[in-house]
């Protein structure tokens, strides 16, 4: 009886913090209604600095656009499959995202996240303790997604805002690792809903200086050019 109301009480427990964030950043309802979703800024690497597009259609495709050193790269995600574009790099052709590689990120196409409606999605939520993230406490929620793929969510316990990330991430040759991202100056936008201005993680710090909700998006921005594809002429 004593596990089975332990693990009644972190379900409780969980459900309240869920429910408590989802009104933090504006509510499901609001949430629900958007259906793209255009974030444009900068990021920053080592010394220098370049702008970012991120446009996502919710549940269908995104797509990253970036200039470095004068040269126009992109990497697009769909539900099927996945590619990259970096002629800074040297790169003329597009590499292709490895199937296994799809199949994980295909959390970044819900724009509302995996937190809201997160059982209709065959998401699973745990309650997992307290921890101080940068002088704050924050409830620790382990999500693991219908396709498996885990990540632990850090709300504050003041603001109930998603202030970090980390998830379990496979490198080369199948070793597994950790990514962070942390999130921060929340902003509160027309359509109701709060938003972090200001991304950390290994990829280096994004600042977003606009964010377009619900913007007309032609999905053919989602498609593979065939003259750069790698496997062209094969």
């Amino acid at each position: 009886m004593l596990v089975v109301g332990t693990v009644i009480t972190n379900a409780q427990t969980a459900d309240e913090i869920i429910q408590k964030h989802i009104k933090a950043i504006g509510g499901s309802e609001n949430w629900k209604k958007i259906k793209s979703l255009k974030m444009s800024g900068t990021v920053k690497a080592g010394d220098k600095e370049f702008p970012v597009t991120i446009t996502t259609l919710n549940g269908k495709g995104q797509k990253v656009e970036f200039t470095l050193d004068g040269k126009q790269g992109y990497e697009v995600l769909t539900t099927s499959a996945g590619w990259a574009f970096n002629p800074a790099d040297g790169e003329s052709k597009i590499e292709s995202m490895p199937a296994e590689m799809v199949k994980g990120s295909q959390d970044q196409l819900d724009i509302q996240g995996p937190l809201i409606d997160y059982k209709a999605k065959g998401n699973k939520v745990e309650f997992t303790g307290k921890e101080q993230i940068a002088g704050a406490d924050c409830y620790k929620l382990k999500v693991t997604n219908k396709n498996g793929k885990e990540e632990t969510m850090y709300i504050n316990a003041s603001t109930y805002y998603h202030v970090r990330s980390v998830e379990k991430v496979k490198g080369e040759g199948g070793k597994e690792g950790e990514a962070i991202s942390d999130y921060s100056n929340y902003q509160k936008l027309p359509e109701g809903i709060a938003f972090p201005m200001f991304v950390e993680s290994d990829g280096g710090p994004v600042t977003f200086q606009s964010i377009k909700i619900n913007i007309p998006v032609d999905e053919s921005i989602f498609k593979k050019p065939a003259g750069l594809d790698k496997s062209a002429g094969k």
